[in-house]
């Protein structure tokens, strides 16, 4: 009966491991390291088999020459760089505007009251008209419509008005991601607060959104990382971003390498925002299964 304890004092009163408990962790530990090996080679076989198919195929040495030219890749990566700037503040601005109007619209979304009706009715007619139109469609109706009404005081700046139609449809996307944070909130929170004498507005300031926020903290950094790809749209208004960059200089060469090279710099920026997002949602489920997050 002893034997079969799972642990069991020593001699001197520290804790050793039963026999049972030792083979497991070792074969669990064998088993990770099969698991390792077996990923490891499939992997490699999968990159031998891509390389000898990409490079065996009859058109491997023009397409070498066309997208994948080092010489070219020197020559554009400057540039590239100088117009990424222009995508780095678009996400900046874009990106701040972008959450406190989609946070505006998921409270008027929530609002409570026959009173509020039309301004729920506004909310979800944005939201239902914004996530419904494809977004180069609304760049393209921002950036070239409303310089052709010529108001008065309007800008018609490409960047100003590329940035206005990012936000007006990322912002009905965040929008139905802060509603769901809100609505994830246990009613029972929003009537603990309210029998401590807070108002509505108290309570939905200082009870509802910090626990609504937090619960939505990785799908708002998802769509972070999809606003800062889409920056690149803003270059069909004529505005020198990366991407534009690349595309003068391919016009001139006639050699597709820079947007190659404007393509890798995205990624590189985009890899460490998922790692980011990945790393947010993992310590979250950690706190959440200790119970330390509401």
């Amino acid at each position: 009966m002893l034997k079969t304890q799972v642990a069991r004092d020593g001699a001197d009163g520290g804790y050793v491991p039963s026999p049972r408990r030792i083979e497991r962790e070792r074969f669990k530990r064998a088993r990770a390291r099969r698991a390792t090996a077996v990923a490891a080679l499939s992997t490699l076989v999968t990159a031998v088999v891509l390389y000898l198919v990409v490079t065996g195929s009859p058109g491997w040495p023009r397409t070498r020459e066309t997208f994948f030219s080092a010489e070219y890749a020197r020559k554009a990566l400057p540039k590239v760089l100088e117009g990424l700037l222009l995508n780095l503040r678009l996400l900046v601005v874009c990106g701040a505007a972008v959450l406190v109007l989609g946070l505006l619209l998921a409270v008027a979304r929530t609002l409570r009251g026959p009173v509020f009706f039309p301004l729920r009715a506004l909310a979800t007619a944005y939201t239902d008209f914004f996530r419904g139109l494809p977004l180069i469609i609304c760049l393209l109706m921002v950036v070239f419509g409303v310089p052709a009404l010529r108001l008065q005081g309007v800008t018609t700046d490409p960047v100003l008005l590329g940035g206005a139609a990012l936000v007006l449809t990322y912002a009905a996307y965040v929008a139905e991601v802060f509603r769901a944070g809100i609505e994830s909130v246990h009613p029972s929170q929003r009537a603990a607060a309210r029998s401590l004498g807070l108002s509505s507005g108290q309570t939905l300031r200082f009870v509802v959104l910090p626990q609504a926020v937090r619960r939505v903290v990785p799908p708002l950094l998802n769509d972070l990382v999809s606003l800062q790809k889409d920056t690149g749209l803003v270059s069909i208004a004529g505005a020198v971003d990366a991407v534009y960059a690349a595309q003068i200089i391919a016009g001139k060469d006639f050699n597709f390498t820079p947007y190659v090279v404007a393509g890798l710099v995205f990624v590189a920026l985009t890899i460490p925002m998922t790692r980011c997002t990945d790393w947010v949602t993992a310590r979250m489920d950690r706190r959440r299964a200790q119970g330390g997050l509401v």
